[in-house]
């Protein structure tokens, strides 16, 4: 077949190495916006792992407060008499408590030797735990019901 080889244009090898060079680098806009794009994800890295924390610190002070409130009710009818009213106190380390205790119903009969009037009440027994964190006021809540009885000569 006689066709012959194409030459290559003289213009042509400068052609392509002025549209390497053009690419062989970034702009400053191409740089500014990449910083700015790995500045948001930075920022939205930051953000999430505040929250993290601010949650487990959170959840923490939940856990102790429930362990305090738990140690109150544990004491109440060993060192704390059930007698109705309402008690509160610093518990120390930025908590506060407060102890409320209520009669629902009572019912008296004489004791098996008969010598004295049994009066057993049922109490309702609530135990609040409170501290403040980030400006509110946080609480933990238990509510339980005790039996307390009460003997008077007859």
């Amino acid at each position: 077949m006689g066709s012959r080889p194409r030459r290559p244009c003289a213009l042509a090898p400068k052609r392509r190495l002025w549209l390497f060079r053009r690419e062989a680098g970034f702009t400053l806009l191409e740089v500014v916006v990449a910083l700015f794009i790995a500045g948001l994800a930075l920022a939205v890295l930051f953000r999430a792992g505040s929250t993290g924390l601010y949650a487990s610190d959170n959840a923490q002070k939940a856990e102790e407060a429930l362990e305090r409130a738990q140690s109150h009710l544990a004491a109440i009818g060993r060192d704390v008499g059930l007698i109705a009213g309402v008690s509160q106190g610093n518990d120390g380390g930025g908590f506060r408590w407060r102890l409320k205790i209520r009669p629902l119903a009572s019912r008296q009969q004489v004791s098996a030797n008969g010598a004295s009037l049994v009066t057993t009440t049922l109490y309702d027994v609530e135990v609040a735990v409170s501290w403040k964190e980030g400006g509110k006021t946080r609480r933990v809540v238990l509510e339980t019901r005790r039996l307390g009885t009460t003997a008077a000569p007859r």
